[in-house]
């Protein structure tokens, strides 16, 4: 009988299976480098991802735990739309036969005297105690060691929690006798302190309804009323019924316990999922390294797999052997990257706080709160990352023709269809990126993004050639560079694989660095419209924050009287002025409330207002309003047509119909403006006070005298019982601010670009490192015939600059084609408003540049290593 060959089944496996280990595992060690860069793109992007994911979860776990202490949990909420409401609703709520519990509610912002003189924002609540321990047992008050246990419903004494005492740097243990100063509005109050509440959360003070409503010009007004519903109570029948009755408020509103949380969760959203794709960019890139690493690696040893198929190694067994590789890969840099991202989290959420910039999360100091959940999810898609860049040269490693490769000819080149390949993707890409958003989120835009790269990636054989055919005619009779195109031409497709981290991390970073670009000077540019006076005061009487529950921002209550601004416009150096009146409407109990301005439009031209498209006529009889970009997508308030949600919020006495007579472009809120004159606001409110003045100076006026003298002016009105305490600023301290904050908002992104970059570039130096040094043989030949070894390494010097350049050019071009897709249609998707495209070519070619010269200089190291050690020599090796 004729013996066969051992099998690599039955009893002959386990000298087989040590074999592969032992080849996996030498390939794995003997190549340190080239196998770290595919490990450190998968250890980042899984590290920058996961610790997204931690820093925002543990942002908005914080601010709903906040949220739950302070509003309780009951069944239901009842708000106004804007501001308080009569509280005669409550008596109307209490009689009913399916509420078993009412708790009125009546919150605002103040400001308060900390033992240093500063003015701390301080939101003041009052309570019923009474009702306090089965709804809110966290604001429930408790005493201080000392104090009238009774002190709870006696008016004029307040209770901190501990962010208060922190704010307002007062000791930990209440003093006897201890004091404090409150304002909102005109006057200030004094205060017992007489104890604590155990509320988490921003500086809070809790302190007796019926007290706080005659201290603070509030009586006969609540904020909201908490519901505790009898038991079997169908809550969709009890809220219809009450809306539907006669005489209902037309501006209330019901809300769920969790809406508060639910709406900053919304407002951050996009925010957050925009952080944690770009976060994912790095492990996209890792994804092409791998790819880029194996496919290098899979044809380096294409002899010693062929020779392992003659030994009985099987086809699918290569495929799963060098699977195998690129799942160790992954399971090391996913490990890594887990560990890195709590590190950056914790190190994140100490120095940025729980916005990473963003400025979602107000007044909230969170903890890091680890979730294994997310540690799996982001591990195995680091995992499944290696094992999708290693997919293609395990098939590569299947499909090798063992006797043709053993006699060192290789695999025939194939003769594929790729450039319709790519085809199809970029016209896929163009398709997705018409889709609109899916829940907010601009999923299409984002497989768009995804489509372009995989597609120009695909097509980079095609673009070799494309461009190389024609460069190669003008060095024909050059030797080196000669040799430098040729082998690009001639191995477009190893030249592909080497490049392809490259060009998808420039291309990324084209896009980020064009979107960032065209941001920031769209927001310049609004910048100049939205301000055009040189001075600016407004009213203070508390912080201004999104994260406030109730949706009362400081401008609603810190006001300017008509006679201080007059006062104003008479002062020294001022030409003349001009007012704004902000108040917060709740349109929606699902979505954070909007902004109403009120504000001077003279003549019926609208200045001060950034247009987008021309003003309509408002016909006779209607008010004119004019909304900012979100409020179309948001509330459907097309130009042309009525708005009755603004009739509704705003409770007006007699009938309004509101005509959408433009919209403009806002960058400062993101859900939503409305802009209307303020003599039509006057009208129909019958409020005359301002929160903003704007000063114009006169010629030759000296900007800090002016200043002085409105400070003078405030102090006095404040002794006289008026305005108070005020924020001046001029146009360049605003303008300077306000990038400031856009810069800061921005600061992850720019790190996730320059990472993303720097991992193109560890690519570069892992690719050409491992192809210079697997061809000495070639290097030897070339000394055999005469080359110096100044002249090798020019020729490995001018491959990487070709392999690269081609790179460059690729990624700049997905690049812009990327940033079309994140301007045009994943910002408006994501954050409601729209932007002009600005690409900055001069960082841009830099960018290119500095990639260029990076490979080319990579190469230049690395033909250093291989043409050094007895070259000559290694014409002889047989592996």
């Amino acid at each position: 009988m004729v013996e066969q060959p051992p099998s690599c089944h039955g009893g002959h496996n386990d000298p087989m299976r040590a074999l592969l280990s032992t080849f996996s595992w030498q390939e794995l060690r003997h190549h340190p480098w080239r196998n770290a860069a595919a490990v450190l793109a998968v250890m980042l992007g899984v590290a920058l991802a996961f610790s997204v994911q931690l820093i925002n979860a543990s942002a908005l776990d914080e601010f709903s735990s906040a949220v739950r202490s302070v509003n309780g949990q009951p069944d239901l909420e009842v708000r106004a739309a804007q501001g308080s409401f009569d509280e005669a609703v409550f008596g109307r709520l209490a009689r009913r036969p399916e509420v078993a519990l009412a708790s009125p509610v009546l919150e605002f912002q103040g400001l308060a005297l900390g033992a240093d003189g500063r003015q701390v924002p301080l939101r003041v609540i009052g309570v019923d105690a009474l009702a306090l321990p089965t709804i809110a047992p966290a604001l429930m008050p408790q005493a201080a060691a000392g104090a009238d246990r009774f002190a709870l419903f006696a008016p004029g004494h307040v209770f901190l929690n501990a962010a208060a005492r922190q704010a307002l740097q007062l000791p930990l243990q209440p003093a006897p006798d201890e004091s404090l100063q409150v304002r909102s509005g005109a006057a200030w109050q004094r205060l017992a302190v007489s104890g604590h509440v155990t509320a988490g959360g921003a500086a809070l003070a809790v302190m007796d309804i019926a007290a706080a409503q005659e201290l603070f010009g509030q009586i006969g007004h609540l904020s909201r009323i908490d519901l505790r519903l009898a038991p079997g109570t169908d809550r969709a029948a009890f809220v219809a019924a009450l809306e539907g009755s006669t005489g209902w408020p037309a501006g209330l509103k019901f809300a769920e316990p969790g809406d508060a949380a639910e709406r900053v969760s919304n407002l951050s959203r996009a925010y957050r999922v925009n952080l944690t794709v770009l976060a994912l960019v790095a492990l996209f890139t890792g994804a092409f390294l791998v790819f880029s690493v194996l496919a290098l690696s899979v044809a380096k040893r294409a002899q010693q797999f062929a020779l392992l198929g003659v030994l009985g190694l099987t086809p699918r067994q290569r495929l799963r052997l060098v699977l195998a590789e690129s799942l160790v890969l992954g399971l090391i840099g996913s490990a890594a990257g887990l560990a890195l991202g709590t590190a950056l989290a914790a190190f994140a959420l100490r120095v940025l706080g729980g916005d990473l910039g963003g400025g979602y999360f107000e007044g909230v100091t969170p903890r890091l709160h680890w979730s294994g959940a997310a540690a799996l999810l982001y591990g195995g898609l680091g995992v499944a990352a290696a094992l999708v860049g290693g997919w293609w040269p395990a098939r590569a490693a299947q499909a090798l023709p063992e006797a043709q490769t053993l006699k060192g000819l290789g695999a025939a080149p194939a003769q594929g269809r790729h450039h319709w390949l790519a085809l199809g993707l970029i016209a896929a890409g163009a398709a997705l990126a018409n889709l609109p958003a899916v829940g907010g989120i601009p999923v299409a835009a984002y497989l768009s993004v995804a489509c372009l790269l995989v597609g120009g990636i695909t097509a980079l054989p095609w673009l070799i050639a494309l461009l190389y055919d024609r460069v190669a005619p003008v060095f024909s009779r050059r030797v080196l560079p000669m040799l430098a195109i040729e082998r690009a031409r001639r191995m477009r497709g190893t030249a592909a694989v080497a490049v392809s981290g490259v060009v998808a991390s420039l291309s990324l970073a084209v896009a980020l660095t064009v979107m960032v670009a065209s941001f920031r000077e769209s927001v310049t540019h609004w910048l100049d419209v939205v301000l055009p006076a040189d001075l600016y005061v407004r009213a203070t009487s508390g912080g201004r924050g999104s994260s406030n529950s109730g949706g009362t921002s400081s401008t609603d209550t810190a006001t300017f009287a008509p006679a201080f601004v007059q006062a104003l416009a008479q002062l020294p150096g001022v030409a003349r002025t001009g007012t704004l009146r902000t108040q917060s409407l709740q349109l929606d109990p699902a979505q954070p409330a909007v902004t109403l301005i009120a504000r001077s439009l003279e003549g019926g031209v609208v200045r001060g207002l950034p247009l987008v498209g021309e003003a309509l006529s408002v016909p006779p009889g209607q008010t004119g309003i004019y909304v900012s970009e979100p409020m179309v997508e948001l509330y459907g308030a097309r130009p042309g047509t009525a708005f009755k949600p603004l009739a509704d919020a705003m409770r007006t006495a007699t009938p309004q119909t509101f005509f959408v007579a433009g919209v403009w472009r806002d960058y400062a809120r993101q859900f939503g403006a409305i802009a209307m004159d303020a003599r039509d606001f006057e009208r129909i409110t019958g409020e005359h006070d301002v929160s903003d003045v704007a000063l114009w100076l006169a010629p030759g006026a000296s900007e800090g005298e002016v200043q002085a003298a409105v400070r003078e002016l405030a102090s006095r009105a404040a002794r006289d019982g008026g305005a108070g305490a005020v924020e001046l600023a001029s146009v360049g301290q605003i303008r300077a601010t306000s990038l400031r904050i856009f810069d800061r908002s921005f600061a992850v992104t720019y790190w996730l670009q320059a990472v993303a970059i720097a991992i193109g570039l560890f690519g570069i130096a892992a690719s050409f490192s491992a192809q210079v040094l697997a061809r000495r043989k070639e290097f030897g030949l070339l000394a055999h015939l005469g080359f110096t070894r100044r002249q090798v390494l020019a020729v490995v010097a001018g491959e990487g600059a070709a392999w690269t350049a081609i790179g460059a050019v690729a990624g700049l071009l997905l690049g812009l084609a990327v940033s079309v897709v994140l301007v045009k249609v994943v910002n408006p998707q994501s954050f409601h408003w729209s932007m002009d495209l600005l690409v900055p070519w001069v960082r841009l070619l830099a960018l290119c540049a500095a990639v260029v010269a990076a490979g080319t200089f990579t190469a230049w190291m690395a033909g250093r290593a291989a043409a050094g050690r007895d070259v000559v020599l290694a014409v002889k090796e047989d592996w």
